[in-house]
């Protein structure tokens, strides 16, 4: 027997495959789209998935001001910040934060479902989000993916 067709292929920065994805965001519940987008950046989708490697896709996400949450959610989900100081905790309505930068509220679901450490600081780069249909990266012929396509 050949035993090098038994060997496991670990990845790294010689022999990953960066795609470019563009999704549409238009309509898309908020959590389904966040999850989607931290399995694409991270790379779990792809067979050489390594977990100490970015090996994810760069994913486009367009028209961010046109995501769906059901029910009562933009009234009552909150955005959480603070300043660093004592009783430097600011609770903002989801609604309020999508008037001022629509951008955010997918950001921060993206980033909740991420790892915490340097890989999942170095994911966050991997997804790159837009008000409106208009992105600079049309050189990079992102593939157009739906949810549908990806198993949601």
């Amino acid at each position: 027997m050949d035993s090098v067709s038994y060997k496991t292929i670990a990845a790294n920065k010689q022999t990953i495959v960066k795609n470019w994805l563009l999704i549409d965001a238009t309509d898309l519940p908020l959590g389904r789209l966040a999850g989607r987008l931290a399995i694409l950046a991270r790379g779990k989708h792809k067979t050489n998935f390594t977990p100490h490697v970015d090996c994810g896709d760069h994913v486009v996400v367009i028209n961010a001001e046109k995501v769906k949450l059901t029910g009562l959610k933009w009234e009552q989900k909150v955005h959480v910040s603070h300043s660093g100081y004592p009783g430097g905790q600011k609770l903002t309505p989801v609604a309020r934060v999508r008037e001022k930068r629509p951008i955010r509220v997918i950001e921060e679901a993206f980033k909740g479902m991420i790892p915490k450490n340097r890989l999942g600081r170095r994911i966050f780069h991997n997804v790159h989000i837009y008000e409106g249909t208009a992105h600079p990266h049309t050189a990079q012929n992102p593939r157009l993916v739906t949810l549908e396509s990806l198993g949601a």
